[in-house]
């Protein structure tokens, strides 16, 4: 099952969609990498590309939410992190013991999480930032 882009993951910044959209098409060639069964020659690009992803988008994101003041900040930060984290031990387990299927489950976990932080977390965020902007 992959995920579309769509409607109910736009946030209407440019820069934090173009990013989540990066993040999407990364999540979707494991999943299509998945289903050929290819999973684990793919993990490691997914993985890499997890930390890579985390550090700039995040950052990116609270500098928007220091530059417009947003109120429930420290909180965000705390879900990036505990985010973070969970990439670092996927990244850990990976360099220590080399690809699973467990693994493999673990880091498509991490898609479901993230959209459901697109969803309801990034569009207070962007909402806020939009009142504020006014």
């Amino acid at each position: 099952m992959a995920y579309d882009f769509d409607k109910t993951l736009e946030t209407g910044n440019t820069l934090i969609d173009s990013q989540h959209k990066e993040l999407i098409a990364s999540i979707n060639r494991l999943l299509d990498a998945c289903s050929q069964g290819k999973g684990r020659e793919e993990i490691k690009n997914t993985i890499t590309f997890l930390k890579n992803y985390t550090d700039k988008h995040f950052g990116d994101e609270e500098v928007l939410q220091q530059k417009y003041k947003y109120p429930d900040i420290v909180n965000h930060k705390n879900l990036h992190q505990t985010f973070k984290d969970d990439v670092k031990k996927i990244s850990e387990e990976f360099e220590q013991n080399g690809t699973s299927i467990a693994l493999t489950f673990k880091v498509n976990s991490i898609a479901a999480w993230f959209i459901n932080h697109i969803k309801v977390q990034d569009k207070k965020v962007v909402a806020h930032i939009k009142e504020a902007q006014k």
